[in-house]
């Protein structure tokens, strides 16, 4: 039986986050902002008042010491959510995570676990700048033991979380800032879905289509205007990072035969350079032409709004990169007209009220 609801990505998270506190007693939820005023887009909102502020509380500012200790309470039987806020904050705890909560389980052959979970956030905003709007997942996705997801939608948001809070291994929860506003259906009693695969959110004939995280919205808008000229594409979204659907993937193009990649993150070293290079490795031969690749430029993130505005690519990009490959480059102002915004690249709707 369906229990569906209509509600934002954040308020998702919230859900689950409420879900898991009730069933989960052991579980606790600390971090930066967490019974701040704005409660981190309001994913914590109410929380500490229902939970008590034993269970639902705010942490000093050090980020190692306080993952130390978060790795610590999981191994006594707890079931930490651990938030940063920022992934760039997650980097003055990278020995914690790396060294002890991706490797515990390994060393002591199974018979300890680590059942932690770490949410951070990625993304643009408000001229947040380099050391606050970095997209670092590919970093933490290397890591052998940690298992690294980035849901895009309301209902991955949600059952991810749960799934991620059950989970006996460190999980690190990965949300990209323009998600939070996002609506979409949460089916509470839909299968879980373990935290594996990659999700099928269009189909399509003509292209495929494979994104991360918000750009799998922007893949989502191309598709919808390029639809209107004929141009039938597949989207689907790389919302699990360890380990990668490449499977799925490959299975698209072989009725496709065209790819197109779109990551938010530096081009360098990045997730959509690791799928694509095990689809060459052991799919190469359903592609008729080389795949095409969207992704931040290999600089630092720039403060200054005219500066953003030439450097996050969207679904402008994806559509032209899609005509081009598809030898319809007529197409291309008439498509491109379509998709422009007026908004600043770093403003994603005027419903967006800041990033606390």
């Amino acid at each position: 039986m369906r229990d569906v609801t209509v509600m934002s990505y954040g308020e998702a998270i919230r859900e689950a986050l409420d879900d898991g506190l009730t069933q989960y007693p052991e579980m606790i939820l600390i971090g930066e902002g967490v019974p701040d005023p704005k409660t981190i887009f309001a994913t914590t909102q109410g929380l500490r008042e229902k939970y008590g502020a034993e269970r639902v509380l705010d942490m000093p500012l050090a980020e190692n010491g306080m993952t130390g200790i978060c790795i610590g309470a999981a191994l006594a039987g707890m079931r930490p959510v651990l938030v940063h806020q920022r992934i760039d904050f997650a980097l003055l705890s990278v020995d914690q995570l790396v060294n002890n909560a991706a490797k515990w389980r390994y060393m002591f052959d199974g018979q300890q676990q680590v059942p932690l979970v770490i949410r951070v956030i990625v993304g643009r905003g408000w001229g947040q700048g380099p050391q606050h709007s970095q997209s670092l997942q590919a970093m933490f996705a290397q890591v052998p033991g940690l298992k690294v997801v980035m849901p895009t939608t309301a209902g991955d948001a949600y059952h991810f979380m749960l799934d991620a809070i059950a989970d006996n291994n460190p999980v690190l929860y990965i949300e990209h800032r323009w998600l939070h506003h996002i609506q979409g259906e949460v089916d509470k009693n839909s299968p879980r879905t373990a935290l594996t695969g990659a999700a099928l959110l269009r189909q399509g004939g003509d292209i495929t289509l494979a994104a991360f995280s918000h750009m799998s919205i922007e893949a989502l808008k191309a598709a919808t205007v390029l639809a209107k000229h004929g141009v039938d594409a597949e989207v689907v979204d790389m919302r699990c990072l360890t380990p990668l659907d490449v499977d799925s993937v490959a299975r698209s193009i072989s009725k496709t035969g065209l790819l197109l990649v779109a990551d938010c993150a530096p081009e360098t070293a990045s997730m959509a350079h690791k799928l694509l290079s095990e689809l060459f490795q052991s799919h190469g031969q359903h592609l008729r032409q080389p795949p095409r690749l969207i992704a931040y430029p290999n600089h630092p993130v720039p403060t200054s709004h005219f500066m953003a505005n030439h450097y996050y690519p969207g679904a402008e990009e994806i559509a032209a990169a899609v005509l081009e490959m598809l030898d319809k480059q007529p197409l291309k102002q008439i498509v491109t007209m379509e998709l422009q915004s007026d908004l600043a690249k770093d403003l994603p709707d005027r419903s967006f009220a800041g990033p606390f």
